[in-house]
Order: C-alpha cells, then sequence, then structure tokens
C-alpha cells in the first residue's frame, strides 16, 4: 500500500501534460504504448487516491481475488471483479488479467521460454523485425485496432499474433484476436500476453475468441436473436427507423461496438468481466448498448435523434458508442441487470444457431460440390476388403451408398471398425470405452430378421457426461449433422428436419443423441428413433419429430444381432 500511495504522490507532482500521456506501471517493465490517462483533474486523482488508501471504497486486492480463485470459488470471483471498478492506471490488471486467462488453460501449462523459442522458430530471430511483420491470413487489416500502441507495440501485436498463427493453424478467421491481444500489451510483457491469448484460444469450457467464419456469424446472429427478446423495445425502434432494410445488416458489427467504438476505461472494464467470464460479457454488453442507445435516441435532452440515426444507420450505434453517455459501471450495471438472460439459455440458443448454419453448410455444400469418382473420394481398396472381412452389417454396394449420404468433408478420412459385439461383446460400458472419444461415428445395426440401419451420430457420446452451469448432465447433445439410415429392406437416408431452417416442431427437433449407463437413443419427440438397452441386445425403433422418420424396421421392436461402430481415421 505504501509503494501505491508513492506512486500516487508521484502522480500528483507531474504537470498537467505529463499526466495526459502516461499511466502507472511496473518500472521494470517496457512500455508498448502511450495511452491518454483518463483521470486528468485534481479532484478526479484525489478521488483515486482515497480508493487506494481505503478512505471512501476499499478495492479488493489481487490477493483477495487470486484467494478466491485458488479456492475455486469462480462465482466470488465474478461477483467480485463485476464490483470492483479498478481505476484504469491501477496495477492489478498486470497479475489479474493473466491468472484469470490462466484457469481456461487447456492441457499442460507452456515452459518458461516456450514463447522464444517460437519467435525463433518463426523468424530466426528473437529482435524485432524493421519491416511490418506478415500477419496471418484469418486477421483482416481491419481488425488491426492498435489502442494507443506505439509503432514498437504495434510490432510486438503482430509478432504475438503471427506466433499464435504458426502454433494453431486451425484458426482461419478471428476478427477479434488481434484486438485482444493490443489490449492485453498495455498490462503485460510480451511473453505473459503470448500465454493468455493461448490459453484464450485453447478454451473448452467457455467461448472466448471464435475462431472460424461460421462461428463469427454464429455470434452475431445469437445476438441478433437475444437482442430480439431480451431488447425488444430497441430493436423494434431500430427497425422501424430503416424500414425495408434488413436489420441483419446491424447486428453484422455488433462485436466492433464494443471492441472498436467503446471508451478505453469502458472497454477495459468490460474485459475485466470478459476475461472471467467469456464471450457472453459481450453479449450482455451489447444488449445494454441497444438498451441505452434507444434511451438516448428517444430523449429530448440528446444530441441523438431518429433522423440523424436513419441517416446513417450503419455506423449509427458504433459512433454512439464513442461518446457513449453512461460510466464504465453503469454500462457493466446495466449490462449484468438483463433478467432472464441465462447462461443456459444464451448456450441454448448459439448451440442452436451452429446446428441450423453447420446443417445448412452441409446441405449447400452436398448440392454444390461434385462426388468425385476417384478412390480419393471413397474408401481405399484395403479399406473396402477390410470391412468386408470384418462387417456383419455392409455389403461393397451398401458401403458406397452410405459414402454417398456423409457429409463431403467426412469422405475424404478413411473408415474404421472400432466396437462390434461380434468380436467386443454385448456391453454398453465396452462400447464408451471404445467409442465415446471418437467424433463422428457411424453405428450399424443388424437384427434378427436381417434389417440393416443406423444412424451418423455428429458428436462424441463422452458428451453424455457434461455438464451445464448448474451441475447437471444434459440430457440431450449433438448437432444437425447427425442423421438416420435404412439399408435394408429399405434404403433410405432421414436427415434433421431443421436442415432447412424449420422450426415449426419446437424442442422435439433439437432431441438428436441421448445415452447412460442403461441405454442409447438417437432421435427424440414423440418417438425415438433408435433405442437400445444395456445389454445392446433388444431396441425398438419408432417415428420422431427430430428426424420425421418412420420406424427403421417393421415391427418396432427389434432383438440386435449384430451392433457395429465405425470412426473415421484422422478427423
Amino acid at each position: 500500500m505504501v509503494a501505491k500511495s508513492a506512486a500516487l504522490k508521484e502522480f500528483l507532482s507531474l504537470d498537467s501534460a505529463s499526466k495526459r500521456s502516461s499511466v502507472y506501471v511496473d518500472p521494470d517493465r517496457e512500455v508498448f504504448f502511450e495511452l491518454p490517462l483518463y483521470i486528468t483533474t485534481n479532484e478526479s486523482v484525489t478521488k483515486c487516491f482515497n480508493l487506494f488508501e481505503g478512505k471512501k471504497v476499499a478495492l479488493k486486492t489481487f490477493s483477495d481475488v487470486q484467494q478466491l480463485l485458488q479456492q475455486g470459488k469462480k462465482r466470488e470471483v465474478k461477483t467480485a471483479i463485476r464490483e470492483n471498478a479498478w481505476p484504469i492506471n491501477s496495477p492489478i490488471r498486470s497479475q489479474l488479467w493473466p491468472a484469470l486467462c490462466s484457469q481456461h488453460q487447456n492441457g499442460k501449462s507452456m515452459l518458461d521460454g516456450f514463447y522464444w523459442d517460437m519467435v525463433n522458430q518463426v523468424f530466426g530471430t528473437t529482435e524485432l523485425p524493421d519491416k511490418p511483420i506478415m500477419l496471418p491470413p484469418f486477421v483482416d487489416s481491419t481488425h488491426c485496432l492498435p489502442y494507443h500502441l506505439t509503432r514498437k507495440g504495434r510490432a510486438v501485436a503482430d509478432r504475438v499474433v503471427s506466433v499464435l498463427g504458426y502454433a494453431c493453424p486451425d484458426i482461419t478467421y478471428s476478427p477479434s484476436l488481434y484486438p485482444i491481444t493490443s489490449l492485453l500489451l498495455h498490462f503485460m510483457s510480451e511473453e505473459e500476453c503470448y500465454h493468455c491469448m493461448a490459453s484464450l484460444v485453447a478454451a473448452k469450457e467457455k467461448v472466448f475468441i471464435t475462431q472460424t467464419k461460421l462461428l463469427h456469424e454464429v455470434t452475431w446472429k445469437t445476438v441478433m436473436q437475444i437482442a430480439k427478446k431480451h431488447a425488444k423495445s430497441a430493436v423494434m425502434h431500430l427497425q422501424r427507423l430503416c424500414p425495408g432494410q434488413k436489420i441483419e445488416r446491424i447486428f453484422m458489427d455488433w462485436c466492433w461496438w464494443i471492441l472498436g467504438g467503446l471508451p478505453f476505461p469502458h472497454l477495459v472494464r468490460v474485459m475485466d468481466c470478459y476475461f472471467h467470464e467469456g464471450i457472453k460479457v459481450f453479449y450482455r454488453v451489447s444488449l445494454a448498448i441497444l438498451i441505452i442507445f434507444q434511451k438516448n435516441i428517444t430523449s429530448s435532452n440528446s444530441e441523438w435523434n431518429s433522423e440523424t440515426v436513419k441517416n446513417d444507420i450503419d455506423n449509427a450505434i458504433p459512433k454512439f458508442c464513442k461518446t457513449i453517455s453512461v460510466s464504465p459501471t453503469k454500462l457493466l450495471r446495466t449490462a449484468f441487470n438483463i433478467r432472464a438472460l441465462s447462461s443456459t439459455y444464451i448456450s441454448r440458443v448459439f448451440l442452436k444457431t451452429e446446428m441450423v448454419l453447420k446443417s445448412r453448410s452441409v446441405l449447400s455444400g452436398s448440392k454444390q460440390l461434385v462426388r468425385s469418382r476417384s478412390s480419393d473420394n471413397l474408401p481405399t481398396s484395403q479399406s473396402q476388403v477390410n470391412i468386408q472381412m470384418m462387417s456383419h452389417t455392409l455389403t461393397i454396394r451398401e458401403l458406397f451408398t452410405l459414402w454417398s449420404w456423409l457429409p463431403v468433408r467426412i469422405t475424404m478420412y478413411q473408415p474404421v471398425l472400432l466396437y462390434t459385439t461380434e468380436e467386443h461383446g454385448c456391453s454398453l460400458t465396452t462400447f464408451y470405452v471404445r467409442v465415446e472419444q471418437h467424433e463422428p461415428t457411424l453405428l450399424m445395426i443388424k437384427t434378427c430378421n436381417n434389417e440393416v440401419f443406423g444412424a451418423y451420430c455428429s458428436s462424441r457420446w463422452f458428451e453424455r457426461n457434461v455438464k451445464d452451469d448448474k451441475g447437471q448432465r444434459q440430457a440431450y447433445f449433438g448437432t444437425g449433422e447427425t442423421f438416420l439410415f435404412s439399408l435394408y429392406p429399405e434404403r433410405a437416408k432421414y436427415p434433421w428436419v431443421g436442415i432447412e431452417g424449420d422450426t415449426k416442431h419446437g424442442h422435439g427437433s433439437e432431441l438428436f443423441m441421448a445415452a447412460d449407463a442403461k441405454m442409447i437413443t438417437i432421435g427424440g419427440g414423440e418417438g425415438q428413433a433408435i433405442w437400445m438397452d444395456e445389454n445392446i441386445r433388444y431396441g425398438k425403433t419408432d417415428k420422431c419429430q427430430t428426424f420425421n422418420n418412420p420406424p427403421l424396421c417393421p415391427s418396432g421392436d427389434f432383438e440386435i444381432r449384430v451392433l457395429e461402430v465405425y470412426g473415421f481415421v484422422g478427423v
């Protein structure tokens, strides 16, 4: 506390010009930015000083938050971060942000020096090059928001992003990656910045950074959908202002309202929460912006009016954000006070939107892409021989029929038999051990009456164990790529009913896969398309809403002669 007091006293002694172009930082750390300080009057600085001294509000220290993190008290951490408005020049973020990011780390932590080894590998030296660094293709020049970074700071941000692109080749499109890198560099070293970004990119439990165009589209469509319900009045007002124009155009740029529009103090406070809670913070803040925006354009005292907005509807919200009329605290309070906007609800909207978009892309892909007639897009001759030798359900003709129904991207891989009752026994436990980590899988059932049918299952069976925010296992999982098929006596494919965006079936159209220790189910809603017992001996089939299929065998009930499950090598 003495050090902080001394630092602030030193700050008070600075002349006005120095105050406007300085921040409180660790003197031992190289600074890559020149940030206009947003505390410029003696009154504001005194208020900041009092905050540090605990005379008015005792802000939590990093040790306080770190203790909660170590105890696994994530809810208490969330509350602490939301309620503690640390000043923009507080040194706490140089410790807090790395600690928050590292908790999302997937797998082993990176060893000291790992980043610089990667820099050497990519650039051949750890010295910053004189020439501009070529950024990875997933970064567009419009994404490169510098946030007051110096020329050297921008070069460092370029290098961090380039190394990330080298280490994570699966990233194909990520608008928020560069801006978040720039923000981190205000509060930590280059190496720490890389470790934070690597943790966010690899996070599994929460979404932080979208990494494909499809997922970027899912986010803005998710924001639009939840806004229509939770900021309904604001959305309706925007629709009245631009009749005949699609509201989608406004929401496509939603992330730039926050990353490109908000003043720096507002953005830093949003990021405090984001690094702990994930992208749902951005969703809430975007809705808060809409709500505050509408209040301003309907207020007689505001410079924003309907006519001004109507004349430049595409840029109205980003421009409004730059001069937003509320404090960072008020913005966050508005965001987190939106009722009934639970994480579970947001996840449901996100997953449903993702399923629809993935399914449409698969459908349009199958229409637009001409399937190769060469062996490149069919199982190799050796695989065909292997399947003939191992399979009790598939003839070569049936294999080729089934191959023509698979998503195009899956036909690039070779099938492998993961589980068969003939070799591995009739046990659901053994089924899970051999199959649950593979995605996707093909289930093939041959009944004692010689009917052959099954399902293409888009998700891992392990997802039966995944829990929601309340600690409860989800009943159903999977995506709209899942489909049913029958090979004998009928030959037919039954895709998801929502593949064309049809939602008239309601909740019953989203019941793809379910499983526990006693059974496996595929398809649901007024019946189950495929149900099997724990001994993989008996099953039943019925019409269901998810696939709108007839029963896959005439009697509805069946006895299993053999079950085979295939995976795909290299997926």
